[in-house]
């Protein structure tokens, strides 16, 4: 089976489907990574451009000496920063456009009086009159109203003709309720496929003209549920931190689902949210997952800058390193190993060698060598200063890596620990690293997996250009240490 990335997809003997599954080929353990991002909707580029032509088509009653180029184009980017501010852009299912009208008066309003005063202060243009400011703030008003409003209405129509597909998280009882619920509202735009509960037998529906929906009890029948019927949202009702929904939201998480939280027992003693929650079927919902960590270009510019040079200083050291290498353990100096990096998608990792394993399954399954009192002593002496890693730079300047993010990981351990720690599957939110916050925290080398993950999540949530530059700092502060990573 193929995806529509051109990824391959595996099922294993447990029906475990979800961030990554194992094969085995002749060359040892091979990983694959399914699902991604649920598929985008192009109304917010519509509404972008609807907003624009509006602002645009505003300017028009201005004199041809005040429609100054960048005073146009600083209007038009004024009214998209207000509109975005007051969370115009937000996606919203079944919205209309009279919901939104006095937010759009009120930050039109505000533009034009920015325009206005703008005008006043610039020596080269002519002052606006008022008169011109009403003219321009109606025509712009009634120009949004209609184009948002076509926009808002292509996007119900299509929730109706194009629902998404949706799995229900929760007790049955619960579930049956409120499926029943979205099935009487075909405007919310969700197509129902299953229902995932831990409760065990089926229980009979109240509801007898409600179509029965399969109720799916272990992860392995939701992954194939996920894959076969292409889900890409899953509801869950109550509170998403039950501890019995975090299995599930789990492998969710991994399948790239959307993940939404639904009340279905709306009470009016609730706290104040930091925004307006969203309505299905009446039900009040919020959306719980993150977008994943983008790729910055700050960062990307740094990974370059550090890498070049530092493979240009390097060089020598490199050099020597492969020669002696060569020259007392034989060939195969270079040292290349699947990894699996962002998004998960594999790459070759290089690093000298200081070990020949047996054989490659040996190489992908062992956990660690660096112990081995085998090693002739410059092997270990690479090992222990982490000079063997140094030709990772290249990968980073290649891009497969960064210079700073989690480390990456063996196709093998990616699953085992995917499956054996929370959390884990997130690392990959961000490409991996040749150092990041846990390893300036003392976890390299055969350490705690659980506490890793916790760091390198950590360090993803809160990430910032500066704080790449200052782990950079304490790596090269500690360049020498006991074991290797």
């Amino acid at each position: 089976m193929a995806s529509s990335a051109g990824q391959r997809l595996a099922v294993d003997d447990t029906g475990r489907l979800g961030t990554v599954v194992a094969q085995r080929t002749a060359a040892g353990n091979r990983v694959t990574f399914i699902g991604g991002p649920a598929r985008g909707h192009s109304s917010r580029a519509f509404l972008c451009a609807t907003d624009s032509t509006a602002a645009l088509l505003g300017t028009l009653v201005l004199t041809p000496v005040q429609r100054h180029p960048l005073l146009v184009a600083g209007f038009v980017v004024l009214v998209l920063a207000l509109y975005r501010n007051a969370g115009l852009y937000r996606r919203f299912d079944e919205r209309y456009m009279l919901d939104d009208l006095p937010t759009v008066a009120g930050r039109l309003a505000v533009a034009w009086c920015a325009l206005m005063a703008l005008a006043a202060t610039l020596p080269p243009l002519e002052r606006v009159s008022p008169h011109a400011v009403l003219t321009g703030f109606a025509a712009q008003g009634v120009l949004t109203f209609l184009g948002r409003s076509l926009v808002y209405w292509r996007r119900r129509v299509t929730l109706v003709r194009r629902p998404c597909t949706t799995l229900l998280v929760g007790p049955e009882q619960t579930a049956a309720r409120v499926a029943a619920a979205l099935q009487r509202s075909p405007r919310s735009g969700v197509n129902l496929v299953g229902v995932v509960s831990g409760d065990g037998a089926a229980e009979q529906r109240a509801d007898d003209q409600t179509p029965p929906l399969p109720v799916l009890t272990t992860v392995g029948d939701m992954r194939r549920a996920v894959i076969q019927n292409g889900v890409r949202r899953a509801i869950v009702l109550g509170s998403a931190g039950a501890p019995e929904h975090l299995p599930w939201l789990r492998s969710l998480s991994e399948l790239r689902c959307e993940i939404w939280e639904l009340d279905p027992e709306p009470s009016p003693y609730v706290a104040q949210h930091r925004e307006p929650r969203r309505q299905l079927a009446g039900f009040p919902v919020r959306p719980l997952v993150a977008p994943p960590f983008p790729r910055h270009p700050g960062k990307r510019a740094l990974d370059l800058a550090i890498s070049s040079v530092l493979l240009v200083l390097a060089g020598p050291v490199l050099l020597t390193c492969a020669v002696w290498l060569r020259l007392s353990e034989g060939p195969g100096v270079v040292f290349r190993q699947e990894r699996i990096g962002k998004d998960g998608r594999p790459f070759t990792l290089l690093k000298f060698r200081t070990h020949r394993p047996a054989d490659p399954l040996e190489s992908a399954t062992r956990w660690s060598v660096a112990n081995e009192h085998r090693m002739p002593w410059f092997c270990r002496f690479l090992r222990r200063t982490s000079m063997d890693e140094l030709l990772q730079l290249w990968n980073v300047f290649r891009g497969d890596m960064s210079l700073v993010g989690p480390r990456p990981e063996r196709p093998y351990f990616v699953v085992q620990f995917s499956e054996t720690h929370p959390g884990y599957s997130e690392r990959h939110r961000m490409p991996t690293g040749i150092t990041g916050l846990a390893q300036i925290n003392g976890l390299r080398g055969d350490t705690s997996i659980e506490d890793r993950c916790r760091f390198d999540n950590a360090y993803i949530d809160n990430w910032s250009l500066w704080r790449d530059i200052s782990i950079l700092l304490r790596t090269a502060s500690e360049f020498f240490r006991p074991t290797g990573s």
